[in-house]
């Protein structure tokens, strides 16, 4: 559900790249209240699984689209609301910047719709209730696939709202949403059933990663599990993702019949220039070399490789974040 900065007016991209900062600010604040540092490495890794995860799309039957996990809800279960917003932030920025995913000006869309709505909403007043505190195998399977519908449902219908809002695309407000809820609810099953099936893991392994609060124990295996994971779905599994386009382009090109371009002049021209400029991987294909033609499945080092380093990139990235708001909490007060 990346949106492209086709879609969004200045005025509203802006808009909300000052709203998903603001949110930012707030996570942040929260997390360095509370650090807990034998959490940090589970922050990486979880961060690169995300983007890995996020590599691999599956075809939605009947539709001629495709869906990728978003991985927001189970960031939140497993890390908490706040620390789950700022690693999707870094999945999106790396996403955005080195791999061309994601318009810039449209980054902070990208993150409410994929972020705001799993962390923020769909975590705590849709999975929490229904897992409840001591969730059964049957619990937590209906929580993860109604949590994981909703956060795809409401991410859904921001891009519509979003869109619409911006009125650049003139794409029809109803038939765009005709078609954008029904695919995200389908990829929001398949997000909840793979959510269940990894907490299930998890949780088997370490129950005391379903309660908030410091592991009674080193997580040492548990984030080794985490990695070995990422780098299968980045270096392997990325090969046998869907050639279909994924559900947002899919309902564009059904809805608008022709491809988006967006304006050539001002300052969607301005960052696709810087864009071109960061993305050392642009639609995660080596540094001067073009993505193969599609083909299923598609055995490629150069896939392989990028996504290899975009899931250590993104560990990089979140453990920086986290490491530097530990070191903003050490810092000692100035005292009059």
């Amino acid at each position: 559900m990346h949106m492209s900065d086709a879609l969004l007016s200045p005025a509203v991209g802006g808009t909300l790249w000052v709203g998903a900062a603001g949110l930012l600010a707030v996570a942040a604040r929260r997390v360095e209240r509370e650090p807990d540092p034998r959490r940090v490495p589970l922050m990486g890794v979880l961060g690169a699984f995300v983007f890995a995860a996020q590599m691999v799309n599956f075809s939605i039957p009947g539709t001629g689209s495709s869906g990728h996990l978003g991985g927001g809800l189970l960031l939140a279960v497993l890390l908490g609301p706040s620390a789950a917003f700022l690693v999707m932030a870094s999945v999106l920025a790396v996403q955005a910047l080195l791999f061309a995913d994601g318009g810039l000006l449209a980054l902070g869309a990208n993150l409410l719709n994929m972020g705001f709505a799993s962390c923020f909403v769909a975590y705590p007043l849709v999975f929490r209730p229904l897992a409840g505190a001591r969730p059964s195998k049957g619990r937590l399977l209906v929580a993860s696939i109604l949590g994981g519908v909703s956060g795809l449902v409401l991410g859904a219908l921001g891009v519509v709202g979003e869109t619409t809002a911006s009125g650049i695309s003139a794409l029809p407000t109803g038939p765009f949403l005709l078609l954008m809820v029904p695919t995200h609810a389908a990829i929001g099953v398949v997000e909840g059933l793979a959510t269940a099936a990894v907490l299930g893991v998890l949780w088997r392994a370490r129950p005391e990663l379903a309660v908030p609060g410091p592991p009674a124990r080193r997580l040492g295996p548990v984030v080794a599990g985490l990695a070995a994971a990422a780098f299968l779905a980045g270096g392997a599994l990325s090969w046998l993702a869907s050639t279909a386009p994924d559900g947002l382009e899919w309902s564009v090109a059904r809805t608008a019949r022709q491809e988006l371009a967006a304006p050539a002049r001002g300052l969607h021209a301005l960052l696709a220039r810087v864009q071109a400029a960061t993305a050392v991987f642009p639609d995660y294909a080596l540094p001067g070399r073009a993505r193969r033609a599609p083909t299923w499945p598609a055995p490629d080092a150069g896939t392989s490789l990028t996504g290899l380093a975009g899931a250590a990139l993104t560990l990089g990235v979140v453990l920086a974040t986290f490491l530097g708001l530990r070191a903003l909490r050490r810092r000692p007060t100035d005292r009059p």
